[in-house]
């Protein structure tokens, strides 16, 4: 009886793929995404406009919930209030002032009359409002500055190079994640195939948590705060982009958590135990992450670090469902 030969495992030992391998297998996977990421970063060029309108709603929302009637522009008002002032003024002048020329009475009641129903139709016709907005007249606040002539050009080249990653990332992911697989075993390979598609969802939903969940939060508070102080706002475009985006990919990143723990533990360098006895370092090293990679402001790093925490414990989670299906394959066969 002829001895079965078993099957070598190819994996990070196997002396086929040496360091020039692996090095060359990285710089072809590198080509490859950056291709990628060219090509998203093109498509949201052409999109930049509405990209940009999306990515400033948070902070549109936040500047129109600051007074109870912003809600209903007070674009129109806010720019009348130098005229009623100054109708004001005139009427007094012309009424008690005896150095005011000599002036027809009745010429003084009827600016009275024409001023108290220019301020009613201001104040009750929508359409006035709606008239303003369409000529252009926008309360100075609303709208993000720029200070210097290069800040809206290279705020709209980031937003494009932000938005092009995501947009590519399943092919990006898809190609970092070959790279990795390269260097593991056959029959650990398949968790990365797994991986990938994982990977990529949860990158878009912690880039999208933050945009529509954390940014409206943070930027409320930070408004409300000013507003406690006295403090007017007047963002840039420049600071508000670099804000949001950094802190779109820190969240795209802070949510690859689960998959990068259950890729640790089915190669077998990390144990669920371990894990589990992390705990209470891992929730204090969430924070730590969060103060290095986030405004130094405690929402920011307070709506970073729960979430880490929670997909730390979904990993846990993931490994544990995982490691008893494992088992009780085992005891089928």
């Amino acid at each position: 009886m002829g001895k079965t030969k078993k099957k070598k495992k190819q994996g990070p030992l196997d002396s086929t793929m040496g360091l020039g391998d692996h090095l060359e297998e990285l710089r072809a996977r590198l080509i490859l995404a950056i291709i990628g990421l060219l090509v998203g970063t093109i498509l949201c060029l052409c999109l930049g406009t509405r990209i940009i309108r999306f990515i400033e709603r948070p902070y549109t929302n936040a500047i129109a919930a600051r007074t109870p009637d912003s809600r209903n522009d007070r674009s129109i008002t806010d720019s009348n209030d130098l005229v009623q002032a100054l109708c004001a003024n005139i009427i007094t002048a012309l009424s008690s002032d005896p150095n005011a020329p000599s002036i027809d009475p009745n010429i003084v009641e009827f600016v009275q009359r024409i001023y108290a129903e220019t301020v009613t139709q201001i104040s009750n016709d929508p359409n006035a409002k709606s008239t303003s907005k369409e000529a252009g007249y926008t309360h100075p606040r609303q709208s993000l500055v720029t200070l210097a002539p290069a800040d809206s050009f290279v705020g709209f080249m980031k937003i494009s190079l932000i938005s092009g990653l995501i947009v590519s990332s399943p092919w990006v992911f898809y190609h970092l994640w070959m790279f990795v697989a390269a260097g593991l075993y056959s029959n650990e390979r398949r968790y990365v195939q797994v991986a990938v598609p994982f990977s990529v969802i949860l990158f878009i939903t912690g880039a999208l948590f933050f945009l529509l969940v954390v940014a409206p939060i943070s930027l409320r508070f930070f408004l409300t705060f000013g507003d406690l102080i006295g403090v007017s706002p007047s963002w840039t475009f420049q600071k508000y982009i670099s804000f949001v985006t950094i802190l779109m990919l820190v969240f795209g990143l802070g949510f690859q958590t689960p998959i990068a723990i259950f890729i640790l533990n089915r190669t077998g360098l990390i144990s669920i135990p371990a894990l589990r006895s992390s705990r209470k370092y891992v929730f204090l090293g969430t924070f730590v992450v969060a103060a290095l990679v986030t405004p130094p402001d405690a929402i920011s790093q307070i709506t970073l670090a729960i979430p880490l925490f929670a997909l730390f414990e979904m990993g846990i989670l993931l490994c544990w469902f995982a490691e008893r299906r494992k088992k009780a394959k085992e005891s089928r066969d």
